[in-house]
């Protein structure tokens, strides 16, 4: 009898093709606007699209109206889904290939020198009361404080954001009850190895930070634009950033190790 022909998994069916491929790996270090992968990959708009579709279509990648041009959509790519698919794929082709994520580890220490840095990440949005602080807290706790991390705002506000401070001491349990709002002025980018954007406003308005080492975008709905902003949503807001940090940490770890 001839065995039934196994079905390829879709994760394998999409990221097969070069230019699918090609869309994954620069979404997987950013958020970007159409024009933006157009230009990245020298590739015509309408063909950079199609593929788009597809990758939405298979749940890969999701797509989101900017909050500073709303004709405008900036794409990200779901990692915990790929993860997700990932996994599916290896246990498909053997059982004993189910992937686990990455440990964390600390930057190694090479005979008779000093132990390298992590590198400096900075968080950037407009206000910073709410995505950028929770940011930082977040990479600052999950790295045990081993990350130097700050975060600065275009337009600071005067406090932080009251349910930002709430949800990371009560789902987190960390305290930033103290931290105050700073402006990007203050803060020497060039010091930091990654600049990551989390507003599309802030991405538009200061385009030098393009130029900064390792810049990121991370397209992110501000809670505190409505000050009626439910508890709820702040959550919401800090889950998705608490998976971006999760996501972040594997690349500083590599940008570390690879420094030795």
């Amino acid at each position: 009898m001839v065995p039934a022909r196994p079905t390829v998994p879709g994760f394998v069916h999409m990221a097969a093709h070069p230019l699918r491929w090609r869309l994954l790996t620069a979404l997987a270090a950013s958020d970007y606007r159409v024009r933006e992968l157009v230009a990245l990959l020298g590739h015509p708009q309408n063909l950079v699209s199609y593929h788009l579709r597809l990758l939405r279509r298979g749940g890969l990648v999701t797509a989101r109206r900017s909050s500073f041009d709303g004709r405008d959509s900036y794409y990200h790519l779901d990692l915990d889904r790929c993860a997700h698919e990932l996994t599916a794929a290896g246990v498909a082709l053997h059982p004993a290939l189910r992937l686990e994520p990455a440990p964390l580890t600390a930057p190694p220490t090479v005979m008779g020198t000093q132990p390298r840095a992590w590198p400096r990440v900075l968080f950037a949005c407009t206000g910073n009361s709410a995505r950028s602080p929770v940011a930082e807290a977040l990479l600052r706790h999950r790295t045990g404080g081993r990350v130097e991390v700050a975060s600065a705002g275009s337009h600071p506000r005067r406090r932080l954001h009251p349910d930002a401070v709430h949800v990371l001491r009560e789902d987190y349990g960390i305290d930033i009850a103290d931290q105050r709002p700073r402006h990007l002025d203050t803060v020497d980018h060039g010091r930091f190895d990654h600049l990551i954007s989390l507003c599309d406003k802030v991405r538009e308005v200061r385009p030098e930070f393009r130029a900064e080492p390792r810049p990121a975008h991370w397209s992110i709905p501000d809670p505190a634009a409505d000050d009626q902003a439910s508890r709820p949503a702040v959550r919401h807001m800090a889950a998705q950033i608490d998976t971006r940090v999760r996501y972040l940490l594997p690349l500083l770890v590599h940008a570390t190790n690879s420094e030795v």
